[in-house]
């Protein structure tokens, strides 16, 4: 079986490991390094390099060992680590991520941005060695690995709960090492005894991409001129720790490691960053699959839907075991539809992650102090709006990096604090996700955005709140920056933001006090899998309406009915017009209540904003499974998605927020269409 069967966990693993060492590399502290921070990175850098030398991928490798020596001189203090290492450091990282993709790709990396890194970390290992440790001697340990595997060692390999189709494929994969002389399957573990140049935690390294570390022994046979190392290899951490002090004494200052010391780095990749739980908690399943599941138990739940619409006229006496079966079909099919859904939900950890780098680099960029604090990480979201909504909120953070927090000394002026801060939160409301981009800085200015809007033709009222302003820049071509940079204000961005969020049934609220600070807010559904919705009836039609998007349900008098400009409708609801539509004529639903007193007034909200939708009759509250309409259909003005309902119908699920617009360009078009009437 070809190794190539193993390059796609490779990937996802070196991938996971990559992420790990940004993270630690940002929370160092420059001025007391914790240990444990550093031997983490130093594990996830081995671990890559003992993968990438089994693949093949020597670009990688040697990226990768030259970057672990000098982690493996950080780690034992011999190197003075200062912010222009870390961010070599963190260059490094981003070269290694760009040879990964190069390689999942199937391309070469880019050989001069190789040696860059490469002549750019060398140039590091000689000039910034603590001086009580030279270069020359710091290096011996770093180089340790190889002396110590240069002789034939017969090592012991014990794997552990495999299946025996397994054996084939990680004996050909464990033969790469050197020569395997016997290997044994009994009892769900493979034994293999090997005869190996290799040090057994690179083989380990290897392995551990695609077994878990307690699936793992490597001893070294009995008399073997390494065993001493081998045998520490194999001992647990806090046997690590004791061996590593027995050897102290006889190391040189700063730990110019002996054999012995370098048990603990054999044992290392068993340890890998990221990797929180084992593989008998976790199982890595291909998105596909997980929606397939999704898919099965959303059909199951429509039909359990009409077997339940069909048992209602049953007498409960004479099939009482029927519908008390029914019954219990309805709460095992909710469970098993809460239970699938919440595969696909992910941490908002996995977005917030990205962003300490970020804030990191731009406020360096631009001469600013700023601190991130993250809020909710805990907070889940389906999959696939997790991933949708990364490049909004990077915009955001960039927006408020660049326009929100102000220069140091501006700060200081103004009586706040040298450091700007930056919050990005996360939290549950009701069937929502509330996703919230604050920043302590100038906030917006009213009077600014106002003269952009006159000076671009976008037509204001004189007594415009301050709610409808901030929505301004969300516009197409709007900004008020007074210059454009690479960072923000390039004019493009905000409605994209907006548009996306739309997209994913979602919408953008802005709270800003000059002065003191804004607060983005993205409120969100939690899937779009499943909906929470309203049955609604117009004429024979039947239409759902998103729960989270209805304020209340009214029966309006005549004298709270007014029009504007002779056409449109509006009503007075406790002080405020509501724009009116009605859904009749935006789907030209025949038989419908036309009277706006005879028929049931919705209250909605869309973008922060309200309006009203007159309907026939409320029919009832239902949880329902989405479907795609333009995959099976086509695209529908007004209209998001669709489901199937307990009777086999068909009900179209509105796109509230596009109402309005479908509705006015529809009452833009009557006139027309009667003048060509008319003639």
């Amino acid at each position: 079986m070809d190794i190539t069967e193993f390059y796609q966990t490779f990937f996802e693993e070196a991938e996971e490991l990559l992420n790990e060492m940004e993270h630690l590399l940002l929370e160092l502290d420059l001025d007391d390094p914790d240990n444990e921070q550093l031997n983490a990175i130093f594990r996830a850098a081995h671990s890559i390099k003992g993968g990438a030398g089994t693949f093949g991928f020597i670009v990688l490798q040697e990226t990768t060992h030259i970057f672990e020596n000098l982690l493996d001189r950080a780690r034992h203090h011999e190197l003075i680590l200062d912010r222009e290492i870390i961010d070599i450091f963190l260059e490094t990282k981003d070269m290694l991520t760009d040879q990964l993709n190069a390689y999942r790709n199937q391309e070469e990396p880019d050989p001069e941005a190789f040696e860059r890194i490469c002549t750019t970390l060398k140039r590091i290992a000689e000039e910034k060695t603590d001086a009580g440790s030279p270069a020359p001697v710091a290096s011996a340990p770093v180089e340790a690995p190889v002396a110590a595997g240069a002789g034939i060692r017969l090592l012991e390999i014990v794997l552990s709960k495999l299946d025996e189709d397994e054996c084939a494929t990680l004996t050909e994969e464990i033969a790469l090492f050197g020569t395997v002389k016997h290997s044994e399957y009994a009892d769900n573990t493979l034994k293999i005894s090997l005869e190996s140049s290799e040090p057994a935690d690179d083989i380990e390294a290897v392995l551990c991409f695609v077994l878990d570390a307690s699936q793992i022994a490597i001893q070294e046979a009995a008399g073997g001129a390494e065993a001493p190392v081998a045998a520490a290899a194999a001992e647990s951490m806090k046997a690590e720790t004791q061996a590593v002090a027995e050897e102290a004494p006889a190391a040189e200052p700063k730990g110019a490691d002996s054999k012995a010391s370098q048990a603990p780095a054999s044992k290392a990749p068993a340890k890998k960053p990221g990797k929180a739980q084992s593989s008998d908690a976790s199982l890595r399943v291909s998105t596909e699959k997980v929606d397939q599941i999704i898919n099965l138990v959303g059909e199951l739940v429509i039909t359990q839907s009409m077997l339940e619409q069909t048992t209602q006229g049953l007498d409960p006496v004479v099939n009482g075991q029927l519908l008390t079966g029914m019954s219990q079909l309805q709460r095992n099919a909710r469970d098993l539809q809460e239970a699938v859904m919440s595969i696909r939900m992910m941490q908002m950890d996995y977005v917030f992650n990205r962003f300490p780098r970020l804030v990191r680099d731009l406020a360096s960029k631009l001469g600013k102090e700023i601190e991130l604090v993250t809020v909710g990480k805990s907070t889940e979201l389906d999959k696939g709006l997790i991933e949708r909504i990364i490049d909004p909120l990077t915009h955001l953070v960039r927006n408020s990096i660049d326009h929100g927090i102000e220069l140091p000394e501006k700060r200081e002026a103004a009586g706040k604090n040298r450091l700007g801060k930056l919050t990005l939160s996360a939290q549950h409301q009701g069937g929502n996700i509330l996703i919230e981009v604050s920043d302590d800085g100038a906030g917006l200015n009213r009077d600014r955005i106002l003269a952009k809007a006159k000076s671009s033709g976008i037509p204001i009222s004189d007594n415009i709140s301050d709610d409808e302003v901030w929505q301004l820049i969300f516009a197409p071509g709007f900004s008020t920056a007074e210059q454009v940079t690479d960072v923000s204000g390039r004019g493009v961005g905000m409605d994209v933001v907006k548009r996306n969020i739309q997209q994913m049934g979602g919408y953008v609220e802005i709270l800003s006090q000059y002065g003191k600070g804004s607060t983005t807010r993205i409120v969100l559904p939690l899937t779009l899998a499943i909906l929470d919705g309203m049955s609604v009836k117009v004429g024979e039609e039947v239409f759902i309406l998103p729960l989270g998007a209805i304020m209340e349900s009214i029966q309006i008098k005549h004298e709270d009915i007014n029009r504007v400009a002779g056409q449109e409708q509006v009503i007075h609801v406790r002080g405020e017009y509501l724009s009116l539509v009605e859904l009749h004529k935006v789907f030209n639903v025949p038989d419908a209540q036309t009277d706006v007193t005879q028929g049931i007034v919705m209250i909605v909200q869309s973008d922060g904003r309200h309006f009203a939708l007159l309907v026939d009759q409320l029919i009832g509250q239902h949880q329902v499974v989405v479907k795609n309409l333009e995959t099976n259909y086509r695209k529908i003005p007004g209209v998001s998605a669709a489901t199937i309902m307990g009777d086999g119908s068909v009900a179209l699920i509105l796109d509230v927020p596009a109402l309005q617009r479908v509705s006015r360009d529809r009452r833009g078009s009557e006139p027309a269409r009667a003048q060509a009437a008319v003639h």
